[in-house]
């Protein structure tokens, strides 16, 4: 008991001392061996031997889709093709459509691999102009970047290369277009929901006589529409990003692929289903970074410090979450753990309800979709594996849901996106947390229910 005792005041301090600002690079280790220390863990071993070597096995796996991820990014952004895209959004849906324009906007940036931070900073400047145009209240801008960035297009659309659906591909032996029609609905029901949403408080909002608002202290760079590239150039990454990862992932790294049987022997030791996700999203990652630095060459002031600037937004990310698979890892070494575990288990037989539970939680805990769902999959990834394979359950499905899953409370107030979010639009919780609370946490737990029911059916 003393061990359960170590392991919630871990998990406590971790997700206080994180929303008072304290890093998760000091956090995870520290608060992982307070946790070892209630169960009479070697603390400097459990150091060495069991956080260091998982915290660098995860580098191992995932530093490549953080770095190419970071540097699609910075390149979408210097080129001004995240701008030329959002700015061709918005003039098709008009004006009249704010709300839609937005979330489109930030849909199609964080499906073709953008940064959800590069989109926001992208956006808003578009946002602001139509909310304003439209008499759409500005509190509402925060929620739409939020249903764009932070949910259907992150989590549960089959092909999505942002980071939370590539984790669980090493785990359950899958690729980003993990179960398609699942995905494909749930997705649809975010946003068609989301939207709804806030849509209807705009309207409410002006039958109140509230419309845009005036904001004295507002702050939004203009952009020359002029300048930007040609939409279909802006385009054409993220289109290869898709559609080469498609290729390689389904034909090329298929599982009946032959020609890799050396991957078996000494010094891979591994499978192709193992590693196909990864390899598939690394190389289109590559080839999308390449072709946007050639076509717009001529764009860049200094592609030195455009490819710099990526590589180092990426190190904090990927050692944040990197740590806290560590952390993880720790705790599920624990003899205390298997009590908690056998608790979560005994919530139900269907390991798509106790992976989603686990995963959620440990998702608002953490303030991270990728950190709640690395802890949970580090513990209990190959349980919930092996209990998916002996029920008879594909998966691919297990891929969606926990994907899915990691998408609800991660985003509860103390998350850093929504904190960045909040700062770029210059507004604060109390202005428009309801709103991002509502197409980022309730909406997403809610299909994540459909997704558990709908993937028990057998959809795939």
């Amino acid at each position: 008991m003393i061990g359960v005792i170590g392991i919630v005041l871990s998990l406590g301090l971790l997700m206080y001392l994180a929303y008072r600002g304290i890093t998760v690079l000091i956090l995870a280790p520290i608060l992982a061996l307070v946790a070892a220390a209630f169960s009479d863990m070697p603390i400097i071993a459990t150091y060495t031997h069991v956080f260091m070597p998982n915290l660098a096995n995860y580098l191992k796996l995932f530093f490549p889709v953080f770095l190419l991820g970071a540097i699609f990014g910075k390149v979408m952004e210097d080129t001004g093709c995240a701008k030329a895209i959002a700015h061709d959004i918005a003039a098709r849906v008009g004006k009249s459509r704010a709300i839609l324009a937005v979330v489109l906007s930030c849909g199609i940036l964080t499906y073709g691999g953008v940064s959800l931070f590069v989109v926001a900073f992208a956006v808003y400047p578009i946002a602001a102009h139509l909310f304003k145009e439209a008499g759409t209240p500005k509190f509402l801008i925060p929620g739409a970047i939020a249903l764009g960035s932070f949910t259907f297009t992150m989590t549960a659309l089959p092909g999505t290369p942002q980071i939370q659906n590539a984790i669980p591909m090493p785990f359950f032996k899958t690729t980003v277009y993990a179960a398609p029609i699942l995905g494909t609905i749930c997705g649809f029901l975010m946003f068609a929901v989301g939207t709804w949403w806030l849509m209807s408080r705009a309207k409410k909002a002006n039958a109140r006589g509230e419309f845009y608002g005036d904001h004295p202290n507002e702050v939004v760079k203009e952009f020359d529409s002029a300048n930007l590239p040609n939409v279909w150039v802006a385009l054409l990454p993220i289109i290869i990003v898709l559609v080469l990862n498609f290729i390689l992932s389904e034909y090329v790294f298929s599982a009946n692929a032959a020609g890799f049987d050396y991957l078996k022997a000494k010094p891979f030791e591994t499978s192709l289903g193992a590693v196909r996700g990864i390899w598939a999203l690394v190389i289109s990652l590559v080839v999308a970074i390449v072709f946007a630095i050639a076509v717009n060459w001529k764009r860049f002031t200094n592609v030195k410090e455009c490819v710099n600037s990526g590589v180092f937004g990426s190190m904090l990310p990927i050692l944040n979450t990197a740590s806290e698979v560590g952390y993880g890892n720790v705790v599920k070494t624990l003899g205390a753990f298997a009590i908690i575990q056998a608790a979560l288990l005994g919530i139900s037989d269907n390991p798509l309800i106790t992976s989603a539970i686990a995963t959620n939680v440990l998702a608002g805990i953490t303030g991270s979709a990728s950190g709640g769902m690395s802890i949970a999959l580090g513990a209990m990834g190959e349980t919930f594996y092996q209990a998916a394979l002996v029920q008879g359950i594909n998966p691919q499905v297990l891929h969606r849901v926990i994907a899915i899953a990691c998408g609800g409370l991660d985003s509860l107030p103390h998350n850093g996106a929504v904190v960045t979010l909040l700062g770029i639009t210059q507004l604060t919780h109390k202005q428009s947390y309801a709103d991002i609370g509502m197409v980022s946490v309730v909406i997403p737990v809610a299909v994540c229910v459909i997704a558990i029911v709908l993937g028990t059916l057998g959809v795939v």
